[in-house]
C-alpha cells in the first residue's frame, strides 16, 4: 500500500499567512517562516506555499520568502503563485523549493507544463486546479487568478490534459468545500484520480479526522491538504495520522 501524505498549506498574501472560507474573507494568520517550521516539527509530510494574489496582482512570487522558508524546514516543499515562465521555475527551485505549482499560467499557456517537465522533470511540476461545481450540478469548471475567473473549462478534462502534458502531480482544490470544514469533495477527487496516473492531492473542506480517511480511501487521493484546521490547532497532524493508522491507512508517523 502506498503511503499517504498529510500536507499543511500556507496561503500567503503580502508576505503573511492568511486564512479564509471559499477563497474570500481572508484574515491575517501569522508569520510564514515561523508557521512553516512549526508544521515541520508537528509531523507534516510536506508543505505547500501558495502566494494567492501573485497572479491576480500580476506580480512575481516573493523569492526571498521562499528561500527563508526552505532554510527553516526539512520536508519537501511545493511553491505556487505567480509562476509564469520557465525562468520562474528556475528561480523558485534554486531558492530551495522541491516542486513548483502552476495554475493560471498553465491554463493560459498549457505548453508551460510540458516545457517545465522537459527541463526540470515531471516530478517538479505540480498543476494546481481550483474547481467549482457548475450551477447545474453536472461537473466542475476550473477558475484562475485565485478563484476569481471562471474559465468555462471542465476540471476533469483539464486534469487529464495537464497530465498528458507532463504534470507529475495534481493539487485539486474544491472551491465549494474550501474552509467549510464539512469534508472534501469526494466525487471531484475520485473522478480525477480514476482517470490519471499521477498522485492527486485533495484540498478544501477538512474538518475532522474522518474527512481525511474518506478522501484518502473513497476519494482515492494520494495526499490530503489542509490549512486552517492545522493552523489553529483544531486538529493536530499527529492526531490525524494516528486515526488513519487505526483505520489501516499507511502514513508516516
Amino acid at each position: 500500500m502506498l503511503t499517504k501524505r498529510i500536507i499543511p498549506c500556507l496561503d500567503i498574501k503580502d508576505g503573511r499567512v492568511v486564512k479564509g472560507i471559499n477563497f474570500v474573507n481572508l484574515r491575517d494568520a501569522g508569520d510564514p517562516v515561523e508557521t512553516a517550521a512549526a508544521y515541520d516539527a508537528a509531523g507534516a509530510d510536506e508543505l505547500v506555499f501558495l502566494d494567492i494574489t501573485a497572479s491576480s496582482d500580476a506580480r512575481e512570487i516573493k523569492a526571498d520568502l521562499v528561500r527563508k522558508i526552505s532554510k527553516a524546514i526539512f520536508i519537501p516543499f511545493t511553491v505556487g503563485g505567480g509562476i509564469r515562465t520557465i525562468d520562474d521555475f528556475k528561480v523558485i527551485l534554486r531558492e530551495g523549493a522541491d516542486k513548483v505549482a502552476v495554475n493560471s499560467a498553465a491554463i493560459m499557456d498549457p505548453e508551460l507544463i510540458s516545457k517545465a517537465a522537459d527541463k526540470f522533470g515531471s516530478q517538479c511540476v505540480v498543476v494546481a486546479i481550483d474547481a467549482k461545481r457548475r450551477e447545474d450540478g453536472q461537473g466542475w469548471n476550473i477558475y484562475k487568478n485565485g478563484g476569481r475567473i471562471d474559465m468555462g473549462i471542465d476540471a476533469v478534462e483539464w486534469a487529464q490534459k495537464a497530465v498528458s502534458l507532463g504534470a507529475g502531480e495534481l493539487l485539486v482544490t474544491s472551491m465549494d468545500a474550501d474552509g467549510t470544514k464539512n469534508g472534501y469533495d469526494i466525487e471531484l477527487t475520485r473522478t480525477i484520480a480514476e482517470l490519471v496516473n499521477v498522485p492527486v492531492i485533495a484540498s478544501g473542506g477538512a474538518g475532522k479526522c474522518e474527512h481525511f480517511s474518506d478522501v484518502l480511501t473513497e476519494g482515492k487521493a494520494d495526499a490530503a491538504l489542509a490549512a486552517t484546521l492545522f493552523h489553529y490547532k483544531e486538529l493536530e497532524i499527529s492526531e490525524v495520522k494516528r486515526f488513519l493508522r487505526d483505520k489501516g491507512i499507511s502514513v508516516r508517523l
